[in-house]
């Protein structure tokens, strides 16, 4: 056979976990002829289905054996689909093996076992598949004749090949491609979790538990596989190549799992300020809107509803928030959306979900991206990595929210039950603004966001400034800062702007004196004992 004509498979061996598609799929494949081989449950969906197929075991004529973790390793399956059809003729015709064209499989669902609350060790070790990568690796090797198909969403793109006459040399290759990066993120996920449990010094692998006493999230060997969702028009500058990778199964909330439904394509630039506004975002109940830029955000507020949340987020900062990202985190409705678009130019917006009325009055404005994240989760992640010359940093994922009965007063004066709330508020801000982070905040707002600057009191100073230009009071602020005062300078700057309460870690050798600042002042300080760096 030339491996560069177009294969019609003769014979198809289906194996899958996930069965999606898989009764459409084959009965397609069984309407033009072709033989089916089947396993396990895939047989059973079959026969449900009334689709002929023929039994791994009645194929190989030996049974399935050990609770069915030896059945595909047979010298019949994988002689036909290891076979190069002239050079292995003979060898086929010995060994009576008929070549298998066709194999599709998806694997046993590894990373959504570990990703379980109640996952065990024999719970995820029973999730290794073994002979599924093997099938997909010896298709793939040999895809000069046989097609190895990993993705269920691939299943119509086949059917349309096999109708113009089979595949091509250059499509097995691509689906060959797809197969061993099915195969290297399985294992990667695999591995990982082996080395993170062999670093805990558990004595039989352990499921992660990044909070727990004996669990080391942070594995001796780190292997990461993301998959290429599009290339970026350029990176952060026109004269850089850029794309956007993704994990396989980005989580709901996440820019990872967007779906745009309308505007111009998203660039580098956008990706980065979409996730900064909706990680912020995301760490707040009651409905909340984010306007970020440059990756960091310059208006957050929450309301009674979102169009109260907007309305604040964007008076707090109107100036920056002109060519920004706008994050929602309730569905988007149709007034709020109005609403920022009578007020704004916008960059992106982007909701878990966009109500059919916004969508429709999005359309005035064709240019805006307009994005669908999905429902906000509480466990997006475990681990945040920031790539270095020669090498990878990782950390466990910083957590903006935070157990109030840790709280301590440091002052004579306790907050206010005003004063709490937008101390909460705040704080929760302060841990998505670059540090020294100061953010100032009053009634479920900010007022003024001092960020990235070499010293702390001149981050207290650039808030108070920024208030000041965009017309408002500080008088009866509060403030939030990401780490302790080192002097009572940032006190007395946060006073001469009117704060009265401030939230920060504490922990410095000067806090008598800061606290003495405090009283001093009238002001009421609490301490988290919690730093919130984000550099």
């Amino acid at each position: 056979m030339n491996a560069e004509a177009p294969v019609s498979p003769r014979r198809a061996l289906l194996s899958v976990a996930d069965k999606t598609g898989i009764v459409e799929f084959a009965r397609a494949l069984a309407d033009r002829g072709i033989e089916l081989i089947s396993t396990g449950g895939t047989r059973v969906a079959l026969a449900a289905a009334a689709i002929p197929s023929i039994e791994l075991a009645t194929y190989t004529g030996f049974p399935e054996i050990m609770d069915g973790r030896v059945k595909t390793l047979h010298p019949k399956v994988h002689g036909g689909i290891l076979a190069r059809r002239e050079a292995d003729a003979e060898a086929l015709r010995a060994h009576r093996i008929p070549p298998i064209d066709l194999v599709v499989v998806n694997l046993y669902p590894f990373e959504r076992a570990i990703a379980a609350d109640d996952v065990c060790a024999e719970g995820a070790l029973a999730h290794i598949d073994i002979g599924g990568p093997t099938l997909l690796r010896g298709a793939a090797k040999n895809h000069g004749h046989v097609l190895a198909v990993a993705h269920p969403g691939d299943y119509g793109r086949v059917i349309e090949a096999l109708e113009a006459g089979g595949t091509t040399a250059a499509q097995r290759l691509e689906f060959a491609a797809k197969a061993f990066a099915h195969t290297a993120r399985y294992d990667a996920a695999i591995a990982g979790w082996f080395s993170a449990s062999a670093g805990s010094g558990a004595s039989a692998p352990v499921a992660e538990d990044p909070g727990g006493e004996g669990a080391n999230p942070l594995p001796q060997r780190l292997a990461l596989h993301y998959g290429k969702r599009a290339d970026m028009r350029y990176g952060e500058n026109p004269h850089q190549r850029a794309a956007f990778y993704v994990e396989a199964e980005p989580p709901p909330g996440t820019v990872g799992n967007f779906s745009q439904l309308q505007g111009r394509a998203l660039s580098y630039n956008n990706i980065a300020d979409v996730d900064a506004a909706l990680q912020c975002v995301g760490a707040f109940d009651a409905p909340a809107c984010v306007i970020a830029k440059h990756a960091s955000p310059c208006g957050v507020a929450v309301g009674a509803d979102l169009a109260e949340a907007y309305a604040k987020a964007f008076a707090a900062d109107p100036t920056s928030a002109f060519g920004g990202v706008v994050a929602f985190n309730r569905a988007l409705d149709a007034i709020t959306l109005q609403a920022l678009l009578d007020k704004q130019f916008a960059e992106v917006v982007a909701a878990p979900a966009v109500a059919p009325p916004a969508r429709a009055a999005a359309r005035a404005k064709k240019a805006l991206r307009l994005l669908e994240v999905g429902a906000f989760s509480a466990n997006h992640s475990t681990l945040a990595f920031k790539r270095v010359a020669g090498g990878l940093l990782a950390q466990e994922a910083d957590a903006p929210r935070l157990d109030e009965s840790a709280l301590h007063t440091a002052t004579a004066r306790a907050a206010t039950a005003a004063e709490r709330a937008d101390l909460m508020f705040a704080w929760r801000v302060c841990a998505f603004v670059k540090s020294n982070a100061i953010v100032l905040a009053r009634e479920g707002g900010t007022v003024g966001i001092g960020g990235g600057q070499p010293s702390r009191v001149a981050s207290v100073q650039l808030a108070a400034r920024r208030a000041k230009e965009e017309g408002h009071a500080t008088s009866g602020a509060v403030l939030a800062s990401d780490a302790f005062f080192p002097f009572r300078d940032g006190l007395d700057a946060a006073a001469a702007a009117g704060v009265t309460a401030i939230i920060q870690p504490g922990g410095s050798k000067r806090d008598a004196e800061c606290i003495a600042a405090a009283d001093e002042h009238g002001m009421a300080m609490l301490f988290t004992d919690i730093r919130h760096f984000r550099h």
